[in-house]
């Protein structure tokens, strides 16, 4: 994929290593500019030039476009200006430079500072960081006064300040590349590799009447929160609310990522389990939270399944009249489902759900190297939230999932990560036109599919007994069974729906929990559902799959019947 040419660089000295030209820029570079930030010192000059031939891409310094403008050198614009005057410079020749074709671009050390210039970078380039140790940067800078920020100091002082200053903030940036006293054709090598190794993670944007927000989704995310959250949390303060099973998991990656950006934060760890979502343990957390001190934009981020979401992001939603709330799902069903849209709730002793409140994220990171430790049976369980969608209004996607089904349950992460994009994408499709729920015979009702019956089995079995993607998936194909009784759609599209389902290992049909349930009792704890309307339950049907619709004219004898075949008792 590259030419190797042994003839030494220009200006290189003995010993350099041979230049290597690659071919063509990463796939996924394609229009974008490289932009390279650092410490005076780092080599982004020298680097940028060296990666700029190696891709075939135009180079500029920003420093010397700024001198070329002004008419005078840096430290002359220092002297006159100021470092305010100059920075308010320095952003629009930067906004200029990343406005045109892709180029690769050296920044002076402060600019990834200014928070308009981040912005830019990141909307226009990808944005690496070549991160050098002390005692590299002061054996290159030694004896350079002409940098303003050295002048008339100690250079060791200045570097250590600027260091724990800058690197909370050069942390944001996309991709970090460690230097030291290489030559710089193989720290541009060591560029080029990085480059080719990064993955980007993919982005979905939720455009909502109150404010917008995106769900990120991507590999080893955890790694790298606080470059993600940073720019979108108002405090560098947040409390991190997990499980005794998430925790030991994936907390100590996530503290990692958030301390990387300087992003101060407290723990607050609850039991694992659906027992969690109930009034005594929310009193208890926010009781805690409250006792470590709060502020109205220290964000909450909730680090774990649905039941983790839920009771942090009510927390959220009522501590202080609203704090700033993060997603960060590490379940299969959460990163599909319960972690986007904004519903939060707990549950009380009258059923699921039944407290709660609509509060939006600022963000959701879908890790998908979290799912690595989950259990076959919690991969499944969000698999039926997942597949839902299709059944919703997406008979394409259904047929995507039919096709890959068995990859996403196999551990496959470009496909999980697929999956994911495709139902966040139909479900933010869907609460961007009914974001609170308040259309009764469409909109987000339709999300509900399957979730009549299947709340009805969590709260007969006892919340925490059946996975509630597991209840989902058993409902669901009663609301087909349900539709074909009635008329609605063919017995040969549950039998699909129900086939499909049952192939990834899910239970899809009553027989399949290995119980004997009364048709009464089901019946009694869905007459207790959110979802009752004017005294009469609402269901969820199809007319085959993708075409969902409401329907609470549904005669009970009905739904007596299908439960009576699926195995219930009178």
């Amino acid at each position: 994929m590259s030419l190797k040419e042994t003839a030494p660089q220009p200006g290189g000295r003995p010993g350099a290593p041979p230049v290597e030209r690659e071919s063509a820029p990463p796939g996924w570079l394609k229009g974008r500019s490289i932009v390279l930030v650092g410490l005076m010192g780092a080599g982004k000059t020298s680097i940028g030039r060296r990666l700029a031939a190696r891709l075939g891409m135009p180079f500029h310094d920003a420093d010397s476009e700024i001198e070329l403008a002004a008419g005078c050198s840096i430290a002359e614009l220092f002297e006159r200006f100021g470092e305010r005057e100059f920075r308010d410079g320095e952003r629009r020749v930067i906004r200029r430079l990343l406005s045109g074709d892709p180029l690769v671009l050296a920044t002076g050390g402060g600019a990834f500072m200014d928070d308009q210039t981040r912005a830019t970078i990141r909307q226009e380039a990808v944005s690496i960081w070549l991160r050098c140790r002390l005692p590299v940067l002061l054996r290159r800078v030694s004896g350079r006064t002409h940098r303003p920020l050295l002048h008339d100091q100690n250079p060791e002082d200045v570097l250590q300040r600027l260091m724990a200053a800058r690197h909370p903030v050069y942390a944001e940036a996309e991709i970090v590349v460690d230097c030291s006293d290489e030559h710089p054709e193989t720290t541009t090598s060591q560029v080029l590799a990085a480059l080719h190794a990064y993955r980007p993670p993919r982005r979905l944007a939720l455009a909502l009447a109150g404010g917008g927000y995106e769900v990120v989704v991507g590999e080893n995310l955890l790694a790298r929160a606080g470059a993600l959250l940073a720019p979108v949390l108002p405090q560098k303060r947040a409390v991190v609310v997990t499980d005794s099973t998430v925790g030991p998991l994936h907390l100590p990656a996530l503290l990692e990522g958030l301390h990387a950006t300087a992003i101060e934060t407290r723990t607050l760890t609850v039991p694992c389990g659906e027992e969690s979502k109930s009034l005594v343990s929310y009193g208890k957390l926010v009781n805690e939270m409250l006792a470590g001190g709060l502020e109205r934009r220290t964000a909450v981020i909730a680090l774990g399944g649905g039941v983790v979401g839920d009771l942090a992001g009510f927390a959220a939603a009522t501590l202080l009249r609203g704090l700033p709330f993060v997603q960060v799902p590490t379940t299969l069903l959460a990163q599909v489902d319960s972690s986007v849209g904004g519903k939060t709730a707990i549950n009380t002793e009258h059923g699921k759900n039944l407290l709660g409140a609509f509060h939006q994220p600022r963000m959701v990171l879908a890790d998908t190297a979290t799912l690595a430790t989950l259990p076959r049976r919690e991969l499944g369980a969000g698999y039926a939230e997942m597949a839902k969608a299709g059944m919703i209004g997406d008979a394409r996607f259904f047929a995507w999932c039919e096709a890959n089904g068995a990859a996403v349950m196999a551990g496959d992460r470009e496909v999980q990560a697929e999956a994911i994009m495709r139902a966040c994408a139909f479900k933010a499709q869907v609460v961007g036109g009914d974001e609170r729920e308040e259309k009764p015979d469409d909109g987000r009702a339709l999300l509900n599919l399957g979730h009549t019956f299947g709340h009805a089995l969590e709260a007969e079995l006892g919340y925490g007994t059946i996975l509630h993607g597991e209840a989902v998936a058993v409902g669901i194909g009663l609301a087909f069974q349900l539709s074909a009784r009635l008329g609605l759609c063919s017995v040969a599209d549950g039998d699909r729906v129900i086939g499909h389902l049952a192939s990834v290992g899910l239970p899809a049909e009553l027989t399949h929990l290995n119980r004997r349930f009364s048709a009464a009792s089901l019946i009694a704890h869905m007459r207790r559902d959110k979802k009752i309307r004017d005294g009469r339950l609402t269901f969820v049907l199809v007319g085959g799959i993708g075409h969902a619709f409401t329907r609470s004219d549904v005669p009970p004898e009905a739904v007596v019947e299908v439960l009576r075949e699926a195995g219930c008792e009178a």
